[in-house]
């Protein structure tokens, strides 16, 4: 009889399952788990929950693909899809003085994020660096993001600052840690969940082999009933093919503006009457924000 786990991590065709009594067990997976999906959606990722068969005491095949809520895709090396984490309720998109923001890559999340579809929650990290680094740009993003109606969580992972109010948040949700390197999300992990050390030992000796804490995405269980997946650092993010209406959601005042533009099919760059390019020369829409709205149109129109 098929039973039911979910993803913890995974390492090729090789996953390790998360059980319902919270422990983990190792298996390897059938190839095209999802017959009927795109290839890119066949195979279980971090987070899926699935079915699996205890073929002996060490020996778990995974034989089926539950239905997904939604999935976290991005561009491969070649521009295809890739599957990053699946079933997830909310991203916490982390940020920190130090390395200085990333602009460019907070806004490529919110597409990806609004393309799932899921929530997005931006958290600065190494508030305790405020007084010494940076002040003005952090505040600055707050303030940006926070007026186009994302929420905003001030914490540092150090003193323990904002920790409760981030915990709040993941309560009976499944949560994804997302950011570039170096913003300390490892350590506002070690903050939310004490004993993660110990779980990426256990998971390691299940796996067998070692495992380096920021290598890949691992799914863990939290005291708060909800689960929190703790993704690997990037240098650079792009969303997989956002649409319309994702763009809407993640660029909401831009999309919003457009509908005063002039002309329907306006593209927000030298046409006249464009409602955008007046808005940003008044300071209603930062000429950042359109330059990477217009980068990712860009790249939706090219798919």
């Amino acid at each position: 009889m098929n039973e039911v786990a979910r993803v913890a991590a995974r390492f090729g065709a090789e996953l390790i399952l998360r059980m319902g009594d919270g422990e983990l067990r190792r298996a390897v997976a059938r190839r095209n788990l999802a017959k009927d999906q795109p290839p890119h959606l066949r195979a279980a990722v971090c987070g899926d929950f699935v079915n699996f068969e205890d073929h002996s005491q060490e020996k778990r095949v995974v034989v089926g693909l539950r239905p997904r809520k939604n999935i976290l895709l991005r561009p491969n090396h070649r521009g295809r899809p890739l599957a990053t984490a699946a079933n997830i309720d909310q991203v916490l998109i982390v940020i920190a003085p130090c390395p200085a923001p990333d602009l460019r890559m907070i806004d490529r999340y919110l597409a990806a994020i609004a393309a799932m579809p899921s929530e997005a929650v931006i958290v600065i990290n190494k508030v305790d660096l405020l007084e010494t680094a940076r002040d003005e740009l952090m505040e600055s993003t707050a303030a940006l993001y926070t007026g186009l109606g994302f929420p905003v969580i001030h914490v540092s992972a150090a003193t323990g600052e904002g920790i409760d109010e981030i915990e709040k948040h993941l309560q009976g949700k499944t949560t994804l840690l997302a950011g570039q390197s170096g913003v300390g999300k490892s350590s506002l992990a070690r903050a939310l969940i004490p004993d993660i050390d110990i779980r990426i030992g256990q998971l390691s000796a299940v796996h067998g082999e070692g495992c380096h804490a920021t290598s890949l995405a691992r799914l863990y269980g939290l005291d708060s009933s909800g689960e929190l997946i703790d993704s690997p650092g990037v240098r650079g993010f792009s969303p997989y093919q956002a649409k319309a209406n994702a763009l809407a959601v993640a660029f909401p005042e831009i999309t919003g503006e457009a509908l005063h533009c002039r002309f329907h099919d306006c593209q927000h760059t030298a046409e006249p009457g464009c409602a955008i390019k007046f808005a940003v020369n008044e300071g209603r829409i930062t000429s950042t924000r359109l330059r990477h709205y217009l980068e990712i149109y860009a790249e939706t129109k090219r798919s």
